[in-house]
Order: C-alpha cells, then sequence, then structure tokens
C-alpha cells in the first residue's frame, strides 16, 4: 500500500473517533440513519482506497531486473605502412689538400736541404700538391714534377701555400747522404753548374733597376736566367723570367747575349722600381738554366746590397 493511502485510512479512522467522541453532545434524532450514513462514508473511503492500491501484495513489491548483454565488438585490423628510414649526415667533412706554387724556379731534393740530390724542379706556373712538411716548415714533399711517382722536398722561400697546412705531417728527413770518394777517370770533367753573382751599380731612365754583374764559374753554358728582387723597407717584390741576358744602358741602348758561356761575365738589369730604392736593403735571387725557358740544369744563387 502506498503512503498516500495509508494517510487517507488513518484520516477516516482518526474523523470517525472524533465523532464518537462528541455524540453524546449532540442530539440525533434518528441513530439509525446517522450510522447508516457513517458506515456508507467508511465504505465509501475504503473502496476509493482499495481503488488507488495496485493488486499486489503489499509485502511483495514488484522487481524490475534488466540484463545487460555486452555489445559485440568486431575487431578491425589497420595495416600500418613500413616506412624505410634513411640517415642524413649532419655535415660532410671534405679534405683540401693544400697547392704550392712558386715565384721563383726552384729545385726539388730528395731532403729537405742543399746537401740533398735534386731530382727534379718546380717551375713557375706549376702547381703541386702538398702532403709533408719538415720539422722546421721551411721546406715541403710534394710530387716530384719530373718523375712520376716519386716524391721530393721543395724550398719554401718563394712558395705561396693556398689551403690549411696545420694538419701537414711533419716527416722526418731522410739521413744527409754520406759523401762517397769514387775516382774519376784521368780526363773526365763532370759539368757541374755555378755562378757568380754582385751588384754593379743603380741606373734610370722609366724608373729605377740595379745592374747585377754574372760570372759564370761552372762547366756548363747557361740560356735563360730569372731574377726576383725584394725592398726590404717597402717589402715590394719584382720578378722577371727570360731567356737570354739583357743590359739596359740607361735610356740609350740594350744589349742582350742569348748565352752566358763557361768563364765569361755579363751585367744584367733587374726589373724597374717605380721609385727610387737608394738606401734600402735590397734582397735579388738569381737562377740561371741551362736550357731556354728555365729548364734543363738549374742553379739558384742570392745576394744582399744596398743601391
Amino acid at each position: 500500500m502506498s503512503y498516500t493511502s495509508r494517510l487517507s485510512l488513518t484520516m477516516i479512522i482518526l474523523s470517525i473517533v472524533v465523532l464518537a467522541c462528541v455524540a453524546p453532545a449532540i442530539t440525533l434524532q434518528d441513530s439509525g440513519a446517522i450510522s447508516t450514513v457513517a458506515a456508507q462514508t467508511v465504505i465509501a473511503g475504503f473502496t476509493q482506497v482499495a481503488a488507488s492500491v495496485t493488486a499486489f501484495p503489499s509485502s511483495q513489491e514488484p522487481t524490475l531486473t534488466f540484463t545487460l548483454e555486452p555489445p559485440t565488438l568486431t575487431p578491425t585490423v589497420t595495416e600500418i605502412p613500413t616506412q624505410t628510414l634513411t640517415a642524413t649526415p649532419i655535415f660532410t667533412i671534405t679534405p683540401i689538400v693544400p697547392q704550392i706554387s712558386l715565384s721563383v724556379p726552384t729545385n726539388c731534393r730528395v731532403g729537405p736541404g742543399k746537401v740533398y740530390p735534386r731530382v727534379g724542379a718546380l717551375l713557375v706556373g706549376e702547381t703541386a700538391q702538398v702532403y709533408g712538411r719538415d720539422p722546421t716548415s721551411r721546406y715541403w714533399y710534394i710530387p716530384n714534377p719530373d718523375r712520376s711517382g716519386e716524391f721530393c722536398w721543395v724550398w719554401g722561400e718563394y712558395a705561396t701555400l693556398n689551403g690549411n697546412s696545420a694538419f701537414l705531417p711533419v716527416y722526418t728527413p731522410p739521413p744527409t747522404p754520406t759523401p762517397t770518394f769514387t775516382p774519376k777517370p784521368t780526363f773526365t770533367l763532370t759539368p757541374s753548374p755555378d755562378f757568380e753573382a754582385s751588384y754593379s751599380s743603380l741606373d734610370t731612365c722609366v724608373g729605377w733597376w740595379v745592374e747585377i754583374k754574372l760570372k759564370n764559374n761552372g762547366s756548363i753554358p747557361f740560356k735563360s736566367m730569372g731574377i726576383t728582387i725584394k725592398d726590404t723597407v717597402t717589402d715590394i717584390v719584382l720578378a722577371n723570367f727570360v731567356d737570354g741576358f739583357t743590359n739596359i744602358d740607361g735610356c740609350l741602348s740594350t744589349t742582350t747575349r742569348d748565352t752566358l758561356s763557361i768563364s765569361k761575365t755579363h751585367v744584367i738589369s733587374s726589373p724597374a722600381f717605380n721609385y727610387d730604392p737608394s738606401g734600402h736593403k735590397l734582397r735579388a735571387t738569381i737562377i740561371l738554366c741551362s736550357d731556354i725557358g728555365q729548364s734543363g740544369t738549374c742553379v739558384t744563387n742570392t745576394i744582399i746590397f744596398t743601391p
């Protein structure tokens, strides 16, 4: 029975009890009629209450049961494409082998020094890769320009190095050759290039140049030459490489010899400065060669003077 039905029934019973308590004080004309009306009222109240009450017993209330069935899930397989990862290098180191070039033709020797035999020469206009240096960093180890597959040492006094030489390996020089005595056949003369150079004078016409006297003290004639002259005060360097030997006498005349013969002397003119170098310390390096084009057997001499 619901709470509302119970409350209604209780109120009806209370009303009957109250009426019963006050009934003696009321004068009733027809007690049977009143009783009949009261009984009808109570019955009507019970009828209304009974009509509103559910047919289920009060001690048993309906129980609702729900059964939850889990949804049926059909797994879906998604195929993940295979990706190929390629490693990308952050940077690439490209080693650069230093290159050497010379302003003066220079002999290339078995070792770093004049005491070693000459096996080739690096001429002006030629370049070579540098693969090492000596402990003093004055000589450079390069492929022999005149003999394929061999290496030799070139002096770096007149060299220009392009590239980083800081990481070049330092090679230990080979042992100094020990002079050996070889008896020479009688009346056999071994060719030996040699010459003497000395400052002669300062000349001028258009510019200023120095005159240098050359004397062939060797056993072979010379046919070409090169001269490089440096002003140690201004650091200006001039160079000239020619066949033959030329002397410019002021603005008047020019004398040229094709060959500087054995034991002969000839004056040559240096390249011209555009200023008067008088009083400046000059350094001149002269190279004489047995063939034209600064080729063949070459020898070098350096002098320092002040005009």
